[in-house]
């Protein structure tokens, strides 16, 4: 059985950095390069959808340089990525999901553009997450829903209304969430559609995890019976 959707933390590129003397422009390089090669992995694996979360509410309270150079590299690679036709060889559709108004306008601009030119494709499907806290866009689609109910555009708040009003609307659930660096928490990720995903927790910093710690996830996720609550 193997996962249609897999889902990613890409955990631990700065501890990365640190234990091998290396800079942390160097560590976030690392990590995004790994995220490309990722994507090549999980279409050998017949992953079908991959989702990554590039960075976090929480991450944006870090030191300002720190982030701004974050943002520098995360520009200079959708730049790249948009010169190169992977994307249109193998038919793989690219969403970003989160506040938008939090990033830079050039990688705002980049996003869109790539978003736009990918739109048909329906072979693979990647997702980023940039600007995105769980707990934001639960309160944010609640505060949305109980608006139409007010303004009576809706019958009532329920399960079905939440999930449209999710700036995360447009995913599908995860089957699987991996998380690298041996920490063994989701830290907001998803929570919604977390609710029934089956988790590996990789010990592996994530500019060292590796195409065999990805196949091992895979290979355990199809060894368990996935009863969602039944």
């Amino acid at each position: 059985m193997i996962p249609r959707h897999v889902a990613i933390i890409p955990d631990g590129n700065r501890r990365w950095a640190k234990a091998h003397g290396k800079s942390l422009v160097e560590g976030y390089l690392a990590g995004i390069d790994k995220a490309s090669k990722t994507l090549g992995w999980g279409r050998d694996l017949d992953v079908k959808e991959l989702t990554f979360w590039g960075l976090s509410t929480e991450n944006l309270s870090r030191n300002k340089l720190e982030i701004s150079t974050l943002m520098r590299l995360f520009e200079l690679k959708f730049k790249e990525v948009t010169r190169v036709s992977d994307f249109k060889d193998n038919g793989i559709r690219f969403r970003a999901f989160g506040d938008r108004d939090l990033l830079p306008a050039g990688i705002r601009r980049h996003v869109n553009t790539l978003e736009e030119s990918t739109r048909d494709h329906s072979n693979y499907f990647v997702n980023l997450l940039l600007g995105y806290g769980g707990r934001y866009e639960i309160i944010s689609a609640c505060n949305a829903a109980i608006s139409d109910y007010e303004a009576g555009r809706i019958k009532a708040v329920d399960e079905k209304s939440i999930s449209r009003y999710l700036p995360t609307g447009g995913l599908t659930d995860p089957d699987l969430i991996i998380r690298t660096s041996g920490e063994q928490r989701l830290s907001g990720f998803l929570p919604w559609h977390s609710a029934y995903s089956e988790f590996f927790f990789s010990k592996a910093l994530w500019p060292d995890f590796t195409k065999e710690e990805l196949g091992r996830a895979v290979d355990d996720y199809g060894e368990r019976k996935r009863r969602f609550g039944r």
